[in-house]
């Protein structure tokens, strides 16, 4: 990658980047997941705390753009600037890596997807579908070899072209609206397991933070923006115009079919739901715009990955090995790496039961720490008044917002359950080898006395999650 003029971002190349980045998988498998957990009143009160909570963490991502132009790495830096080196590291590891499982995520659903009309791919974690979304990966890695210009503007024009089926979708389920079919649904309707309030919303917030996934897009590539001032407006759009899509997407098969049947229906849901409305060429409509959708997606977070991975290694907090460019000025190195990775969990999903819920889960929840540390940055920077010296009126109001965040993120947390903290120390543990490998090069002190704690706890929970999937106490 390069900082050359040429290959400078505008701001709705920027918003696109965002949008690219969040349209993916996971708004498409939105009405099954959420008529799984709960009826409309419990999915407003999900989004409403989800919504607000993520508009929080935007919003502390844009002052953090304004305020701190130097940290151009976005996540990263942000969390090695407040914390050190071994949380900022793993606030790398543990975004390059749920990255990583999220573009498996995109390959599952692109399988289950043809799997509706070629059953060889059954739910996307066949042999076939393996061996084909191993023949993807591959011929997206050589396509990002060429240079990031070429896929940064395929990828503005993927983000138009994917939001038509889904505009397509509001439209439609709104013509099709039954408001006596919503009023029967909106307390939970009939024929589903009962559940207290807040375990109904607990179950939706894993999902929700996989489909605000991308928030961050235009942080992460800050360096590249023609304005700085561009990053945080294109966040702040990039938000606001997914976000009331994903609540249309979510709200509206309510006032069309039963939340039973809903939930009883084939991922991608979108498609069984509009095909149950208006019959099969709507399945077929919205899967071909799923999978031009997580195509686009998955260029837009391979990218993302190879910088994330690249820049740590220019900071030398990975090994130097993954700064190595190629003469497209791509992160090569940190790319190969990347989609190594990627290969051997689409592997792995062969011996999963639910593949793509899986590393819908792992993938949310490995985003945790490193929103919380950004969140607990923003944080600290208003209180000790870091930056405000011209400004000191807007102090309070970043001090309240940027604590909102962390309080959400804590939640998050909570949320997510012991056992999927547990799964991801299992990658935060054995992954501090690389932390421990860039040290060795640079013949530095391995860690404080703080991080050895937290490298400790690391490790013990990772010892404790390899006991439970041997044992059988965890599942996946």
């Amino acid at each position: 990658m390069t900082s050359q003029p040429a290959q400078k971002l505008s701001l709705f190349a920027l918003t696109a980047m965002v949008v690219g980045s969040m349209v993916g998988s996971g708004i498409f498998s939105l009405p099954r997941t959420f008529a799984l957990a709960t009826g409309p009143f419990g999915a407003i009160i999900a989004w409403c705390i989800a919504g607000g909570g993520m508009y929080m963490l935007a919003r502390v991502f844009q002052a953090l753009a304004e305020r701190k132009p130097d940290l151009d790495a976005g996540v990263y830096a942000y969390a090695k600037a407040g914390f050190g080196d071994y949380p900022g590291f793993l606030s790398a590891l543990g975004y390059w890596v749920g990255s990583c499982i999220g573009n498996v995520s995109y390959w599952v659903l692109i399988k289950s997807t043809l799997g509706a009309f070629f059953p060889i791919f059954g739910d996307g974690n066949t042999v076939t579908a393996i061996v084909v979304a191993s023949i993807g990966i591959w011929l997206f890695h050589f396509m990002i070899l060429r240079g990031v210009q070429q896929a940064a503007a395929i990828n503005t024009v993927v983000t138009i072209a994917k939001i038509v089926p889904i505009l397509v979708f509001i439209v439609l389920l709104i013509f099709a609206f039954k408001a006596n079919l919503f009023r029967a649904n909106f307390w939970g309707g009939e024929g589903m397991p009962p559940a207290s309030l807040f375990d109904q919303i607990r179950a939706t917030m894993l999902v929700t933070v996989f489909v605000f996934l991308g928030i961050e897009g235009a942080s992460v590539y800050s360096r590249y923006a023609k304005e700085r001032s561009d990053v945080g407006t294109a966040t702040i759009f990039g938000f606001l115009g997914v976000t009331t899509l994903m609540v249309l997407v979510t709200m509206l098969p309510y006032a069309a079919l039963t939340r039973a049947d809903v939930a009883g229906m084939r991922q991608p849901s979108m498609a069984t739901v509009l095909e149950a409305v208006v019959g099969h060429w709507g399945a077929v409509f919205v899967s071909a715009g799923l999978i031009v959708s997580v195509l686009g997606a998955y260029l837009a977070w391979s990218l993302i990955c190879a910088e994330v991975l690249s820049v740590a290694a220019k900071t030398k907090d990975m090994p130097k090995v993954f700064a190595t460019e190629n003469q497209n000025k791509v992160p090569a190195a940190a790319l190969w790496m990347t989609n190594i990775i990627v290969q051997l969990f689409v592997i792995s999903t062969f011996w999963s039961n639910d593949a793509f819920s899986l590393m819908l889960n792992l993938t949310s929840v490995m985003a945790l720490i490193p929103f919380f540390l950004v969140a607990a940055y923003g944080f600290l920077m208003a209180r000790r008044g870091e930056t405000y010296g011209t400004r000191p009126e807007e102090r309070t109001r970043d001090l309240i917002i940027a604590g909102l965040a962390v309080i959400y993120t804590l939640f998050l947390l909570y949320a997510a359950g012991m056992k999927f903290l547990l799964l991801s120390a299992i990658l935060y543990g054995p992954g501090t080898v690389l932390y421990i490998w860039a040290k060795r090069e640079q013949k530095k002190q391995l860690f404080t006395a703080v991080e050895w704690v937290i490298f400790a706890v690391a490790l013990i929970g990772a010892a404790v999650g390899i006991h439970g999937l041997a044992t059988g106490y965890i599942t996946i």
